[in-house]
């Protein structure tokens, strides 16, 4: 069964290689990276960056395997898997999402979305995030959890186009259009789904609206005690184990 990754803003495809390595021990092999456009892969001059068109982009990739896949998200990327899975849950055979919070009708967008929906901070923000050469930018992405070498990967595919879409694509889903587009969520209840959470991440919601999403549409949550926001790259072996029991499960 294919498994395809969806990354998050701020990097690229690289961010799932630690993962990955844990997987193939555990037999996960036939594996697919799915670049959003402007993170890790071109952003076509068309292409608005907002929830609607990162959903067709998902959509539109996933009509080109032959059979449903086992679909798995981070953050934003666990945001698109979700609203392709809502419009199309026949592509998908599981999903996997850690951002499912973000549809419960209280949940409050983290600081650093705050800056990026504010027009100028957000700019001014990404300008000093995005500066200096490829080391700069990968020193800061391991102040941010991500080690080397996948932080001097995703270095690499960070500068204008990143910060377009990031900008474009928080723009759009300021409160409360998540809150609305949820109540489609219950579509995702068709297919088995799994919701990692992470207890030191705090820009995902409270662990208990994560739970909460996730009962609503009768998924699995898990907890992944004391590892933050990037749990792929924090503690591959348990983020691998979790993912292979869910699968196996199935």
């Amino acid at each position: 069964m294919t498994i395809a990754f969806v990354h998050s803003v701020l990097v690229t495809s690289a961010v799932w290689t630690p993962l990955l390595k844990e997987l193939s021990t555990l037999g996960h092999d036939d594996v697919v990276l799915l670049s959003p456009p402007g993170f890790g892969a071109p952003l076509p001059a068309n292409f608005g960056a907002t929830l609607d068109d990162y959903r067709s982009w998902l959509i539109d990739e996933l009509s080109r395997f032959d059979a449903p896949v086992d679909l798995v998200g981070h953050a934003m990327g666990g945001g698109h898997v979700l609203e392709a899975t809502m419009a199309r849950p026949d592509l998908v055979r599981s999903w996997v999402s850690d951002s499912i919070g973000g549809y419960e009708p209280d949940f409050v967008w983290h600081e650093l979305a705050q800056i990026w929906q504010t027009p100028g901070d957000g700019e001014r923000h990404l300008e000093e995030l995005f500066a200096g050469g490829v080391g700069d930018r990968a020193a800061r992405m391991v102040e941010w959890g991500i080690a080397e070498p996948a932080a001097g990967v995703i270095a690499l595919g960070q500068g204008a186009e990143m910060s377009k879409a990031i900008l474009a694509l928080y723009r759009d889903a300021v409160p409360p259009k998540l809150h609305e587009r949820g109540r489609d969520l219950p579509n995702v209840a068709s297919r088995p789904g799994l919701v990692p959470v992470a207890t030191e991440d705090h820009t995902m919601g409270s662990v208990a609206i994560r739970h909460s999403a996730a009962e609503r549409v009768g998924a699995r949550a898990v907890e992944l005690q004391g590892i933050g926001h990037w749990w792929m790259v924090e503690d591959a072996p348990q983020g691998a184990r979790m993912l292979s029991e869910f699968w196996n499960s199935l």
